[in-house]
Order: structure tokens, then sequence, then C-alpha cells
């Protein structure tokens, strides 16, 4: 067996399969499926400071060869997950990271310092794709300048592992990721999803509550392949690729485009067991190929 082991900045992972924000609730809906500690780290869904009750429905849709969600971030704050989501997973044998959002720097940074001090999470995602209620509802990674000053509030309080989760509907993503670098994130994760809309004909509105959603799977493997490729080249810190994963081979594109680590989120939609699968697949792989450590792929392209 390869050795599957990799570092994101100061944090060790088994193997370099995680699951996505949002897609695999808090770890504990899918351990009838599989063995938790089999990956090397679980995002749990998007924690803000406050509670949410996310969007009205429909928020979800098909599309070929994808899917769009306005879930809007529904949970019911920080201080709920410490208090009880917490107790049950942090002895867990393997990371569990928060994925963390926020309507302003602050609230970013109170959420973060919040979850700073619990013991055994090792590290936190921040996903800077929310909108910015003081900027007209502009996301804050949309912007070097708005990535910036999440990213600097949160470093000032938050002490452990930061990974900063990129929004895809930029002009140039690499700049965003150095912008990203250059305030202290550990690692970036790319890409969020991208912006897109379906619409009911025969209603004539769109099928979602608040118009357009994003739109995640296999369609959007392609570009977030290209952006995890062109950050990897512009970065120093460790990439983490997710969109559109669906199998072993998709993961092993991500990581010879450059990505250290890689995340699964839609596919757990279709098959619970997908993320084993693709460890798997990846060992499996990596024995047929003579490779004797993960780490011999990485960024490997020609």
């Amino acid at each position: 067996m390869a050795d599957l082991s990799v570092n994101i900045g100061r944090l060790s992972l088994k193997n370099p399969v995680m699951t996505a924000s949002g897609t695999f609730g808090y770890g504990l809906e899918f351990a009838d499926f599989i063995p938790l500690d089999g990956l090397g780290g679980i995002i749990v869904k998007g924690t803000t400071l406050h509670a949410r009750e996310g969007n009205d429905y429909p928020r979800m849709a098909e599309t070929p060869s994808g899917m769009l969600n306005c879930v809007g971030l529904q949970n019911k704050g920080v201080d709920y997950f410490c208090e009880h989501i917490y107790p049950q997973i942090k002895d867990i044998d393997t990371n569990m990271i928060v994925n963390v959002s926020g309507s302003s720097p602050d609230d970013y940074a109170e959420c973060a310092a919040r979850i700073d001090a619990l013991d055994k999470i090792p590290a936190i995602e921040l996903n800077i794709s929310c909108p910015n209620v003081k900027d007209g509802g502009m996301a804050f990674g949309v912007t070097c300048a708005g990535a910036e000053s999440v990213v600097r509030a949160v470093r000032e309080r938050y002490h452990k592992t930061l990974i900063v989760k990129l929004s895809p509907n930029v002009t140039n993503i690499a700049d965003i990721a150095l912008a990203c670098e250059a305030q202290g994130a550990d690692s970036v994760s790319l890409i969020n999803t991208l912006m897109g809309m379906a619409i009911d004909i025969e209603k004539r509105r769109t099928v979602l509550s608040i118009n357009t959603g994003g739109l995640s799977g296999p369609a959007v493997k392609p570009v977030a392949l290209r952006m995890v490729w062109q950050v990897a080249k512009a970065v120093k810190i460790p990439v983490v690729g997710l969109g559109g994963i669906m199998n072993a081979r998709d993961a092993i594109e991500f990581m010879m485009a450059g990505a250290t680590a890689i995340e699964i989120g839609t596919a757990n939609f279709i098959d619970p067991a997908v993320t084993i699968k693709v460890r798997d697949g990846i060992n499996e792989w990596l024995d047929q190929h003579g490779c004797h450590s993960i780490t011999e792929i990485i960024g490997c392209l020609e």
C-alpha cells in the first residue's frame, strides 16, 4: 500500500480525501455507511456567529450533470455547535474541520475565535463567498480587498490551520489566492460553487426561491481543474482541490494539477460511500503505477 499521508501546513492528513462542507452534515449522518476515521478530514457544514434559517424552499434543483443549491447556510450558530455538536464529534479519529461563514470581517473573526478554543478542531475553512452586507451584497471573495479583509481579521484571532475557500466567480482567481496567502492563510481550497440558474418554462419562473444558486457536480470539474492548476502555480501554500470529483480518477487529476488534498461534495448525495471508494481507488492507482507515496503525483504535470 502506498503512503497516502499529506500535510496542509501544520495539519497532517492520513490520506488526501476530505468532504466538502454542506454535503456531509457533521459527519455523524454518514457513520452507518463508512468508517469516518478512514478519511483524511471531515469539513462540517457552514457555521455562522448567529443562527440562520436559510432561504425559502425550493432551494435545490437538479441540472444536467450537476445540481443547484441556495440553502443559505442554515445552521444554529457557533455557540450551539460548541455546546451540542462538538461533544458528539470531538473523538472521531480524523481531522474535524469547521467551515466558517459571516457577513462582516468581525463576524468571521468572532466565530473563528470561539472555534479556536475547541481543542479537537485543528483547522477551519473560511467561506469567503458570503455576501458583504456593508458593501451592497458583493461576496468578499470576488475582490482582493474583500478577501484580505476577512483573512486578516480571522488570522488575528485564530491560531490553528486556516484554509480559505475561494469563489470561482472572479476574473483572476490566482490574484485572490495570493491576497489570502499574503494575509496569513495556511492553505486555499477551490472551487466553491459557480453561480447558476434554472427556469421552469411552464410556470415562467425560476426554479429556486431566490432565482440563482450555486452549481456543483461533474459539470463544474473542468473549470475547477483549470483554476486549481492556475492557483497551484501561483502560491507557495498547499492547495485543496474540489469541484465535480466523482471517483478516484477525478481526484488524481486534481492532484496532478497541483492539489495536495481534495474534497468530495455532490457525489456524497449519489453514493454515501464514495469517499472511501475514492481513497481506495487512489491507492490502487498508485500501486499499479509503482508510486510509493501520493506526494509523487502532486503537481506532476509535464
